[in-house]
């Protein structure tokens, strides 16, 4: 298995091993020698979609090489967006599935296994490679998302809410005649993908032992115009409180100490469980009337964290992927008031001037958002504000990037990423005139991290001489002690360096190397697995245990620590 992209891609890869190994199939780490090999892949930007093209071409070149009878197998977010064209574009690839078929998984490993089986049978001598290249690929992957932009519902104004939200693309069923020749790919994707993980869905976690991705709701209903996930993924669906928390009871017993609540939206977590929802009401009068009208009883992200805060153990609840037009007070308290909830809100607000929040169809305004961030700190004294932009979008003017430069340095976010704006076909914004050259969106970001960086030196800094508690990770390596940078994009594990910056070299033994075994990797409350930052703290510590620190020192985005006592 090779898994691509964000946690929540992750735990679906985590789903397809469980239920592979419930029915009896071996997993290998040599992906010579498996009978089949699955690409769980990410096709959220441009980026994304060429990272999943490269790996199922390469895999497909090592197949050539050293084993011609592995079956090839796609899942996730590209055949997702793709169905229909990536039998053509992929021919080497022996099985595509979608997101609705990741419990399914076992059924359609051995059907690939054997059309291969069959399909090398008649070919004995072909290595059926792949025609064409990586570039012709994407290229036409392109091709395929401008025409669907022409389509009437992707410019329509009224689309959320209605039923033509996320149901724009047009889906060619393969006919129920066709004669499923050896060198027909099986291909099993929903168009509009409705699953949803129980706690009785097999798993195996690919995370550390110490801590967990939980996935409490799937899809989006917001109708942002620079992302494709609500046609990918389907609708909001929360899970059942109940199925959360016995699934929670589960890895807390198995030694979890971090339980990390993910999907699209979290603050929409439960609104569309109440009797006869609709779905429009992302905006936050709209929202706010409809979590207001709720019964007592009614299921929300609060009724969730107060109930996995009264679990017992010792163990940290992480809340990522907030969205800031569902943000409540009784979020707010909530958070205050539990002490396991960890004091840390990870809220992407995209950009802060007033004409790129409305065409990004952000559904917040400036003056919202100030309200709102002032709010929660008010309300969770101590909290670390996590957020990220985005530069370059479509029309983005000097005056509106200066503007969110100045918000930057005026808010000074604890933690912060920023993208340039990846122009995605199938989107309202990659249809928009007023497109950003390339070399102005990079030159913009640098500006903007180069203003988080003086930032994020100065929070460092307002560490030291405290005592925190980190959750022990890792040994910490030669490589991770000479780094102190390292972004990571929102929605994935895929990691980009920036500059690095050199700690403290710790005392050389009589051979000239580092001696880094009395150091250790860890995280506080204020950083989140892979993509914020770390606490290197020397001593002989616990992996995968709390541990009191005192902060002795810092880089441009780690602190440097030693055990208290």
């Amino acid at each position: 298995m090779i898994s691509l992209g964000c946690a929540k891609n992750l735990v679906d890869a985590e789903i397809m091993l469980g239920a592979l190994l419930k029915s009896g199939v071996e997993i290998t780490n040599d992906p010579a020698q498996a009978d089949a090999v699955i690409v769980n892949t990410c096709s959220f930007i441009d980026a994304a979609q060429e990272e999943s093209v490269d790996t199922i071409l390469e895999s497909a070149e090592v197949r050539a090489a050293k084993n011609r009878g592995q079956s090839l197998i796609v899942s996730g977010c590209l055949p997702q967006r793709f169905r229909d064209e990536l039998p053509k574009l992929l021919p080497e690839v022996d099985a595509f599935m979608g997101i609705d078929q990741v419990a399914q998984v076992s059924d359609i490993v051995r059907q690939a296994v054997a059309r291969r089986a069959e399909r090398i049978g008649k070919h004995p001598t072909s290595n059926i490679q792949h025609p064409t290249s990586k570039d012709n690929i994407t290229r036409r992957f392109a091709e395929l998302e401008k025409r669907r932009a022409a389509s009437k519902h992707d410019t329509e104004e009224s689309i959320r809410g209605t039923d033509k939200f996320g149901k724009t693309k047009t889906v060619v069923a393969l006919p129920s005649t066709l004669d499923f020749r050896p060198s027909t790919p099986l291909v099993d994707v929903n168009p509009r993908p409705t699953f949803i993980p129980d706690f009785g869905t097999p798993r195996f976690r690919l995370t550390p032992k110490h801590f967990a991705y939980v996935k409490i709701a799937e899809g989006c209903n917001h109708p942002c115009s620079f992302c494709i996930i609500p046609r990918m993924r389907g609708s909001h669906r929360s899970r059942q409180q109940a199925d959360i928390v016995a699934e929670a009871k589960a890895l807390i017993a198995d030694g979890v100490k971090e339980l990390n609540l993910i999907s699209q939206d979290s603050t929409y977590y439960g609104l569309d469980l109440r009797p006869n929802h609709s779905r429009a009401i992302s905006s936050p009068e709209k929202f706010s009337a409809a979590a207001g009208s709720l019964p007592a009883d009614a299921t929300t992200i609060c009724t969730l964290l107060r109930e996995l805060n009264a679990l017992k153990g010792d163990f940290w609840i992480r809340l990522l992927y907030t969205h800031p037009a569902h943000w409540t007070d009784e979020l707010i308290t909530t958070i205050a008031e539990c002490p396991k909830v960890a004091h840390y809100v990870d809220i992407p607000l995209q950009h802060i001037h007033e004409n790129m929040l409305e065409r990004m169809r952000r559904e917040t305004s400036r003056q919202y958002i100030v309200d709102l961030l002032q709010k929660i700190r008010a309300g969770v004294p101590g909290i670390a504000l996590r957020t990220t932009f985005i530069v370059g979008f479509p029309g983005e003017t000097e005056a509106s990037f200066k503007a969110l430069l100045d918000f930057i340095r005026e808010t000074k976010f604890e933690r912060l990423g920023v993208f340039a704006y990846s122009k995605e076909g199938g989107t309202r914004a990659g249809a928009m005139t007023g497109q950003i050259p390339d070399k102005l969106k990079q030159q913009r970001r640098k500006l903007a991290m180069a203003a988080q960086h003086k930032i994020a030196r100065q929070v460092s800094a307002t560490f030291v001489g405290r005592e925190i508690n980190v959750l022990v990770e890792s040994k910490a390596s030669d490589e991770r002690l000479r780094q102190a940078s390292i972004s990571s994009w929102e929605h994935g594990l895929l990691r980009e360096r920036e500059s690095r910056h050199v700690l403290a070299a710790p005392k050389r033994s009589e051979g000239g190397s580092p001696v880094t075994r009395h150091f250790f990797t860890a995280r506080g409350e204020a950083d989140a697995p892979d993509i914020d930052g770390r606490v290197y703290v020397r001593g002989q510590l616990p992996i995968g245990e709390f541990v009191r620190v005192k902060i002795v020192g810092h880089t441009d985005y780690d602190l440097i620590a030693e055990p208290v006592g």
